[in-house]
This record gives C-alpha cells, sequence and structure tokens, in this order.
C-alpha cells in the first residue's frame, strides 16, 4: 500500500490537469450510506414491496408521491453531514491548481462544502428544489420540513428535488461540461464507484490523458485499463498520498 500512495502522490506532483470521477463511496466516509444497498420499501397502502430504484424512480414519483418523499426524505437526504478527507483533498488539488473539475454521481453537496468550486453533478442536488408549477426554487430545509409531500405555496403544485430520478434523462449542460473536463483531462482518478450506473459510468470512455487511477474497495469493469488502482478505503488514499506530495515537493 506504501508504495501505491507514492505512485499516487507521484502523479499528483506531475500531474496539471486532473479530473475526478466519483460515486457513492466517496461520501460513505461522511456517514451516507449507498441507498441501493437498502432493503427497499414496503408500503401498507399500496401492499407492495418496491427496490431502492422503484422507489426513486420517476414513475414512482408521479403515482406515489406519499410514499416516494417518505423514501426520499429517510434514505437519500442527509443535511448534517460534513465533507471526509477525500471531499477536502480534492479541494485542495483544485486551488493548488491542478485539479480541473469534479465530476460526481453524488447529490449530497459535500464537494462544493468541502471548497470545490468545479463540480459536475451529473444526477443533481438534494440541496435544489422547485415547484412542478411556476419553477420557484426551494432549499433542502422546506422540502424536509414539509408534513409529507411537499407543496408550493404560491401556486399550489407539489415541489420536488432537483435530481435525475429513474427514467429521467441526465442534464446535457452538465454532461457537456463534464465530457469537455474529462476529455482535457492528463489525469483521470475515478473512486467509489462500482461503473455499473449508465448513461454516467460510460463518460469515463472521453479519457485520453496519461494516467488512469482507479481507488475503489471492490473491483471494476475499468481496473485491467488503469495505470493504478488501489482497493481501499478512499478517504485514507487520497489524504495520505496529498499529505505525501506536500512533503515531497
Amino acid at each position: 500500500m506504501n508504495e501505491q500512495i507514492e505512485q499516487l502522490a507521484k502523479i499528483f506532483s506531475q500531474s496539471e490537469k486532473i479530473v475526478f470521477f466519483g460515486g457513492a463511496g466517496v461520501s460513505t466516509a461522511s456517514g451516507i450510506p449507498d441507498f441501493r444497498s437498502s432493503d427497499g420499501l414496503y408500503s401498507r397502502k399500496l401492499g407492495k414491496h418496491f427496490t431502492p430504484e422503484e422507489a426513486v424512480s420517476h414513475t414512482f414519483l408521479m403515482r406515489h408521491p406519499d410514499e416516494f418523499f417518505d423514501f426520499y426524505k429517510k434514505n437519500l437526504v442527509y443535511p448534517d453531514v460534513e465533507p471526509n478527507d477525500a471531499h477536502k483533498a480534492l479541494a485542495e488539488l483544485e486551488q493548488m491548481g491542478k485539479l480541473t473539475g469534479v465530476v460526481t454521481q453524488n447529490i449530497d453537496g459535500l464537494h462544493q462544502k468541502a471548497g470545490s468550486r468545479k463540480v459536475f453533478e451529473l444526477h443533481g442536488s438534494v440541496l435544489r428544489n422547485y415547484c412542478t408549477g411556476c419553477g420557484k426554487k426551494y432549499d433542502v430545509n422546506f422540502v424536509l420540513s414539509a408534513d409529507g409531500i411537499p407543496y408550493c405555496p404560491d401556486c399550489g403544485k407539489m415541489v420536488r428535488p432537483d435530481v435525475v430520478l429513474y427514467e429521467e434523462g441526465l442534464d446535457e449542460y452538465v454532461i457537456g461540461n463534464a465530457v469537455r473536463a474529462i476529455s482535457d483531462a492528463d489525469t483521470m482518478i475515478i473512486g467509489g464507484t462500482s461503473l455499473i450506473v449508465y448513461p454516467a459510468a460510460g463518460l469515463i470512455r472521453y479519457f485520453r490523458g496519461k494516467n488512469l487511477v482507479l481507488i475503489n474497495k471492490s473491483k471494476t469493469s475499468a481496473d485491467r485499463n488503469a495505470d493504478l488502482v488501489i482497493h481501499d478505503d478512499i478517504a485514507m488514499v487520497m489524504r495520505e498520498a496529498l499529505a505525501l506530495m506536500k512533503q515531497n515537493n
């Protein structure tokens, strides 16, 4: 492991345009579980059991908004969590002028909370919400404090989270910026993701740079193409590699 940390620190030092592509595993150290590991939702009202994927789908929101928001508030919104060492290391690399973008599948806003400015949120953010009628914007506390389904006080329509649900398409503007950042990078670090959620996972094919680094607790489909693979906790790996880079410079 020490050799891998040293190799990553050397890559940090030699890189000028690092892009990070991350998933749920980046935020687990902050106490946010991967919602897909949940046992799902059983609705006595509906008399059915739903998988987590079904519970956060567009169809489920439209047909069963009560159950949607019950599951959503309990499993996807963590307003009091703090960034961990992975988030902080990425923000510091950006401040150093080495990291040019964070492409994230997460919806928790922790990268921005840590100080990152160039963040491309492929699946949106729980911190942003909007009225499906008049379009008025609302913060996360408005949704959490609502009794059941949140409704807009101005027009009476449902307020929904600005997140990409299953069955919904990704934002083309966000995708375009993410593709440009990945295409221009000399180093790409993929961390905390199993690379099984598409179309987001397909973006890594745009990388043409020098160093492809995989940091994940389990194996992924991209491991065989990587220049460096580290199967360990991403928060620890990023913290120690950054510290070693600064020590050696």
